[in-house]
């Protein structure tokens, strides 16, 4: 058995040598699982310009707003409109970001920030249940730490070799 344990630890060994594997895997299953939940919720809140906010938008950022007003974007107010604006920004870049390996720390800490905020409005706005940890009849807070540690890993680790970020660093 020693053998077996000895080639396992060697090949694994072999793979993380320069720290690539880790990183670069949790961006593919970044870009697998969470790429497109983002953009197409980002799509979702424009209407023809990024400038130009839907009612949906509305409806999700500020639900309980949209209600009182149905849903009639004219009634926005100035800072509905900024956080409208800066939140779907957010749901287009910082992904893209994160996709090509640019500034992947920081846009993984800014991820991880708007998960934050997306899960207060879904809780007190949508009346989305947290759950409890390990309670799979109430999956948001299981979910939302999965998505969470995934960039984490990119804010200690990096975006790994297969990025822009590698060609802007100093050899090592």
């Amino acid at each position: 058995m020693s053998p077996l344990l000895k080639l396992y630890d060697s090949a694994i060994r072999s793979l993380e040598r320069n720290g690539w594997l880790v990183p670069t895997l949790a961006r593919l299953v970044f870009i697998c699982v969470l790429f497109f939940y983002f953009w197409n919720s980002a799509f979702l809140k424009i209407d023809g310009s990024i400038f130009s906010p839907s009612a949906g938008a509305f409806g999700q950022i500020f639900p309980k707003a949209a209600e009182a007003v149905l849903y009639d974007v004219t009634k926005l107010t100035s800072l509905q409109r900024i956080v409208i604006l800066l939140g779907t920004l957010a749901e287009f870049t910082l992904p893209v970001l994160i996709v090509i390996g640019l500034f992947t720390r920081l846009a993984a800490l800014s991820m991880i920030g708007f998960i934050f905020v997306q899960t207060v409005v879904d809780v007190t706005g949508h009346g989305a249940k947290l759950g409890m940890l390990f309670d799979s009849s109430q999956a948001l807070i299981d979910q939302r730490l999965m998505w969470t540690f995934l960039f984490l890993v990119m804010v200690f680790r990096g975006a790994g070799p297969i990025s822009v970020d590698r060609l802007f660093s100093k050899p090592e």
